[in-house]
């Protein structure tokens, strides 16, 4: 069955309609996890299942289809090694390293942002260094952020109901990347930092709007430094070992999202 896929104008339009759908969901993260009836372990499992699926259905071939870009566009540069073929994976783990090292920082500084010396720099420590890191650890997310609606136009051409499925996908994650933020940092990020975070994705989109990315190899880094940081929120967020949670709901989100993919893939051959 063929598929038409929409133009270079229409595509704008759309990936900026998904980009305002995944701004609501960063603005209503709280509401969607505390939804009347549903115990959040529910919801939050759910997720989980359906984000694992993303990652091993979706985005690990994506990556893997990256370094294929990669490849080609360097072989008029560079003689092709083994190495060079490590290169996409490589940014992959830059992502995974950087939001890691940015969690050990929350996690060591993170909890003093709900003390009472928090702003007055009295307490252990100051107020400078919590303040510093919370800004760097948003920042980041920040980034992650604007560059997921950068490369949604191109989604969008490349297969509309994949760019769909990829904004549930990463529309339920920031729902749940948004309470492990606001345990971190219970008093700034409640008071601002969902705003920030909602801007950038318009402003990720404001920029593809501008100039929209046309090399395939930088798509190709974005989506591999984009993919390395899902990994780690991913396994941190949706897999929690310290987290009520449940196994059912896990699973019933992770079949759902697969045979989604699976129809959606089958239909556009």
């Amino acid at each position: 069955m063929d598929v038409v896929e929409p133009g270079t104008a229409s595509a704008v339009w759309i990936a900026g309609g998904l980009a305002a759908v995944l701004a609501v969901l960063h603005l209503a993260a709280p509401r969607i996890r505390g939804l009347p009836a549903v115990p959040e372990r529910y919801t939050g499992s759910f997720a989980g299942g359906l984000a694992v699926a993303y990652v091993f259905l979706h985005l690990l071939p994506e990556i893997a289809a990256g370094n294929e870009a990669v490849g080609e566009a360097l072989s008029d540069v560079v003689e092709p090694t083994p190495l060079l073929e490590l290169a996409i994976f490589v940014v992959a783990l830059t992502g995974f390293t950087v939001f890691y090292g940015l969690e050990r920082l929350a996690l060591h500084h993170g909890d003093r942002d709900a003390g009472p010396d928090a702003t007055s720099g009295s307490g252990p420590g100051g107020g400078a260094e919590p303040a510093g890191v919370y800004w760097l650890h948003l920042i980041a997310f920040m980034a992650y952020n604007a560059m997921i609606t950068y490369t949604m136009v191109l989604r969008v051409r490349t297969g509309l109901w994949f760019a769909v499925l990829f904004t549930v996908a990463m529309g339920l994650h920031f729902v749940l990347t948004d309470r492990g933020l606001a345990e971190h940092y219970p008093r700034r990020f409640r008071a601002h930092g969902r705003l920030f975070l909602a801007g950038s994705l318009v402003l990720g989109w404001i920029l593809a709007s501008i100039a929209a990315p046309t090399s395939t190899l930088l798509v190709a880094l974005l989506t591999a430094f984009i993919g390395g940081s899902t990994l780690l929120n991913v396994f941190k967020e949706e897999v929690p070992s310290n987290r009520s949670s449940s196994f059912l709901w896990f699973a019933i989100g992770l079949m759902l999202y697969s045979a989604l993919l699976a129809v959606i893939t089958v239909v556009g051959q």
